[in-house]
């Protein structure tokens, strides 16, 4: 295992910082009426934070039609550097009409505050379809991620942007920790082998004990719930953060964990965003990201371990962050313990599975998950706030 006492390269080895300075971001509001106005959705919006902290290192702007293509056909940026998502500023024809290349653009987010400033590059036309089905396997628009495709503009936006102020995060300010600072915590703490744990989804006991088996082999484990835009029937973000909260209080060695939010918005892609979650996640700092059973998967649109697969159509050393790969876990009635079939002797019937959708289902038929599937705390913070939810 590589050990990195300096802290694991960010990819592409420099850690973007696209946040206005204090006189960059007064000559941008001195120009702010006369600037062309684009408006961003919460996705957009928290592409450019994520782009502004470093956490999409290397893009510094939204893609060129260059990379936007060898992304969606080859998984890589024109450099050749590994990138399975896109990330682009998709607007509509009339939006598109009177910009100019070579122009800077005012970027208002839907409330239309002014957060952000683009220096328009270019401008291009892109096939939805074809994005649709090779990024997301699958050209249906009850995909979710699909259907963000299908009803965006045809046209997208290029060039790199600024952040006009980082602001602290509406809901979660105190677990608001960014790229450059998460890797001084690392150090600090002297961390030099950490692992990343995404999740949509309220902890459950399969999520433990995969976290717990990677912390056995690793310096820290970093914990970074996706708080950015989700599905509606997507368990809200500050539940998911109090069951986080209470795992912490109740059981995890705080001093080998650090909580913290990431921003970006979920795209639903399955496999390719399961690289694309690992590369954020080496920008935050981590050596190595966790990957289980249907990564960012909805549906029945990928193969329970496609997500694990992906990962060796790569080359490791340009990948750079290792991935941890763990079988689905279950509760073996006969052990009485969290298991999978490389650790269980267990039989089918003795095997509980458990799931963010199968906790989801049992809330909204007003059953509390059973200790098998839910820490009883959990529990009952998730059937609290789905009372509350319910009769809202």
């Amino acid at each position: 295992m590589k050990h990195y006492p300096d802290g694991i390269p960010p990819h592409g080895g420099v850690l973007i910082n696209r946040i206005a300075t204090p006189e960059q971001r007064q000559s941008f509001l001195a120009q702010a009426d006369a600037l062309p106005r684009v408006t961003l959705d919460e996705r957009a919006t928290s592409d450019l934070v994520m782009i502004a902290i470093g956490g999409f290192s290397p893009l510094d702007g939204f893609m060129n039609q260059a990379d936007y293509l060898s992304v969606v056909v080859d998984m890589h940026l024109a450099s050749g550097l590994p990138w399975a998502v896109p990330v682009t500023l998709s607007v509509s024809e009339d939006v598109a009409a009177p910009l100019s290349e070579g122009s800077t653009i005012r970027l208002d987010d839907a409330s239309g505050r002014f957060i952000g400033v683009m220096e328009l590059t270019e401008k291009y036309h892109y096939d939805k379809q074809k994005e649709a089905i090779n990024v997301y396997r699958t050209d249906e628009d009850k995909h979710p991620g699909v259907k963000v495709v299908y009803d965006q503009g045809d046209v997208n936006l290029a060039g790199p942007v600024w952040l006009l102020e980082r602001e602290a995060h509406p809901q979660f300010p105190d677990y608001q920790i960014d790229p450059a600072e998460s890797r001084r915590l690392f150090k600090e703490r002297g961390w030099s082998t950490v692992v990343g744990f995404q999740t949509r989804n309220p902890i459950h006991r399969a999520h433990e004990y995969i976290q717990k088996c990677a912390l056995e082999t690793v310096d820290g484990l970093f914990l970074h719930p996706l708080v950015g835009a989700t599905k509606s029937d997507d368990i809200p973000a500050d539940v998911r953060m109090r069951c986080y909260e209470i795992m912490m209080e109740h059981y995890f060695p705080t001093d080998r964990v650090i909580l913290a939010i990431n921003p970006s918005a979920m795209r639903y892609a399955g496999p390719r965003e399961a690289i694309f979650h690992a590369l954020i996640r080496k920008n935050y700092g981590c050596t190595h990201f966790i990957v289980g059973r249907d990564h960012a998967g909805v549906g029945d649109y990928y193969g329970t371990y496609d997500a694990q697969h992906i990962f060796d159509e790569f080359d490791p050393d340009a990948l750079g962050i290792v991935p941890m790969k763990f079988e689905h876990a279950f509760y073996c009635t006969r052990t009485q313990s969290m298991a999978t079939t490389k650790t269980s002797p267990s039989a089918p019937d003795e095997r509980v599975h458990l799931s963010g959708t199968k906790v989801r289902q049992l809330l909204r038929s007003g059953e509390l998950p059973p200790p098998e599937f839910s820490r009883p705390e959990v529990a009952a913070e998730l059937a609290r706030a789905m009372k509350v939810t319910v009769e809202a």
